[in-house]
């Protein structure tokens, strides 16, 4: 018998389809993945198992955990079911826990509702959760709060939230997709330990088909609602028989064609960082001491020439936040200088040349908070024309707009629509029209695709290398996913601890890494080609045993 079942479900929200005939099986001990673009319905199918559905919901079929029907079970039964029996681990941590709770309360509670176990005997076991998930007691007490953890830190507390009782079933939406890779690799050993440990099952929903190679014993592609193909990691994967599944694993791996650019030294580079120095202050340690100072950014010099694209990599921390910050001006520097086209842009004791600004632009990682949904897309993206000297108005501002929309792909008639008509890949398309209104000579693009499913995120890789070959601007590209930058860039930086510790050509760097940081990095990073190669020789040597 299988812990979990789900026969023929199908769910509508007020009359709208969402899943047909979804079957899906998992045995204890087991990873499933379930894979497939934004709306294909896996969140909704995870909802389902957890009865977290919204209101207008009707579904039917069957779900069983364990043999039990969850159609009969009421609400007050599902409260003692979730927490205890299910187990559930989402996506974005900071969102998942209570900001004015310490992290042994949030672990406690579960535990404390379910077991009606004394407090005390709570914190024991939370203490034990927190433990098994990688955060002990000597470094991580349990008075710390979210804030004073870092984002893989605060994925492991919600792991141990999710694992405190044991569950039978684990259920694990995107629980990497914000992550740096060598966190990510860290959080997905830690689920691989405890399935293995509490021979409890996991759902793995996911779009990183390389994650899911590697983690999942069995997978299924959803699309529209529907399973269009499942089966064996391996087989399936080597199969592939439904054009969907073939459609996204070519999107995973894709390349952009982009035109060799030739680097004229006679001209100032675009941006030019000379051993910039960013602290900040510590807390003092006591009433008349100084305050101490963290560096976070250490005596850092970097060019980009015009047209090229430079990738920037590094763990949570490293400090490449901190540096796009200082280049955009939006933090002050405490040591050398920033020159943008050979003039002065920001040095240390002086502000920001304002005139500069326009040169410089931003994409970030999420488009919609980004943007005031209240505006239509006409004046979103014409935001900063307030940094122009004489902004367009009338006939060229509405010709600027139209012509800063079809450079991405988008149409004339899309200005007077608002945001929330527009899709995942279709929001960050308005955001690079957005800075490429005044004709920027950098681009910062901070995560501009790490959110987005693998063919989305195809389309817009190709849509800026179609842009920078054309305009020629040039792109300061921060990523956590080292494919993607490998994809795109034409030069890679390696930052750690506040230094630049390796750079070169993208493809010497992935090649023939020379810092032992580069080869953590590279290490980290799943391949889709080699975590099938690894899964295919696990399972030959278990079957010669």
């Amino acid at each position: 018998m299988s812990l979990l079942e789900i026969e023929k479900l199908n769910l509508s929200i007020y009359g709208l389809p969402i899943l047909r005939d979804v079957s899906l099986f998992l045995e204890a001990g087991k990873v499933l993945g379930i894979v497939g673009e934004s709306g294909s319905g896996k969140s909704m199918t995870a909802m389902s198992v957890m009865q977290l559905l919204p209101g207008g919901s009707e579904w039917s079929g069957h779900i069983r955990l364990d043999g039990r029907s969850l159609n009969e079970c009421s609400e007050k039964e599902m409260c003692r079911i979730r927490g205890n029996d299910i187990g559930m681990v989402f996506q974005e941590p900071m969102t998942a826990l209570n900001p004015v709770q310490t992290i042994g309360d949030q672990v406690a509670e579960t535990i404390l509702i379910h077991t009606g176990t004394s407090r005390r005997d709570a914190m024991a076991i939370a203490r034990e959760a927190l433990n098994r998930v990688g955060l002990p007691e000597d470094r991580f007490p349990l008075d710390r709060y979210p804030h004073n953890l870092s984002g893989g830190q605060r994925q492991r507390v919600v792991i141990a939230m999710a694992i405190a009782l044991k569950p039978r079933l684990l259920i694990a939406d995107e629980p990497t997709t914000a992550l740096d890779v060598t966190t990510q690799a860290q959080i997905l050993t830690l689920l691989k330990r405890l399935v293995e440990e509490d021979d409890m099952g996991l759902v793995l929903i996911t779009h990183d088909l390389a994650v899911v190679a590697d983690m999942a014993d069995e997978i299924a592609i959803m699309k529209d609602g529907e399973v269009v193909e499942q089966g064996k990691t391996v087989p399936l994967f080597r199969r592939m028989s439904h054009p969907y599944t073939k459609a996204l694993f070519e999107a995973s791996g894709h390349v952009p064609e982009r035109k060799t650019h030739e680097i004229d030294a006679a001209k100032p580079p675009v941006v030019q960082v000379d051993d910039v120095i960013r602290d900040y202050a510590l807390p003092r340690t006591s009433l008349f001491s100084a305050p101490g100072r963290f560096r976070a950014v250490d005596n850092v010099s970097l060019k980009i020439a015009r047209g090229e694209n430079v990738g920037l990599v590094g763990e949570s921390g490293c400090g490449k936040s901190t540096l796009t910050r200082a280049i955009l001006a939006l933090d002050s520097i405490q040591g050398g200088e920033i020159r943008l086209n050979g003039d002065l842009f920001s040095s240390s004791g002086g502000g920001p040349n304002i005139k500069s600004r326009r040169q410089v632009q931003v994409v970030f990682q999420d488009p919609y908070s980004s943007f005031n949904p209240r505006h239509r897309v006409d004046r979103l993206i014409t935001e900063p024309f307030h940094l122009l000297d004489n902004p367009p108005t009338g006939a060229e501002r509405r010709e600027r707009i139209v012509s800063a929309l079809t450079d991405v792909g988008l149409r004339a008639s899309d200005a007077d629509k608002y945001i929330h008509e527009f899709s995942g890949g279709q929001r960050q398309r308005i955001a690079i029209a957005r800075a490429l209104i005044i004709e920027p000579s950098l681009i910062v693009l901070d995560e501009a695709v790490s959110a987005l499913d693998v063919s989305i995120r195809a389309q817009i890789l190709d849509l800026l290398a179609d842009l920078s070959d054309r305009l020629a601007v040039s792109y300061l590209f921060i990523s956590h996913d080292l494919s993607v930058v490998r994809a795109i860039t034409d030069r890679v930086m390696v930052m750690k601890a506040g230094r630049i510790v390796e750079e070169g050509p993208t493809e010497d760097v992935f090649l023939n890494p020379q810092h032992a940081y580069t080869k953590e990095l590279l290490a980290a990073t799943p391949i889709l080609d080699a975590a099938l190669s690894a899964r295919e020789a696990r399972e030959h040597r278990n079957s010669e045993r």
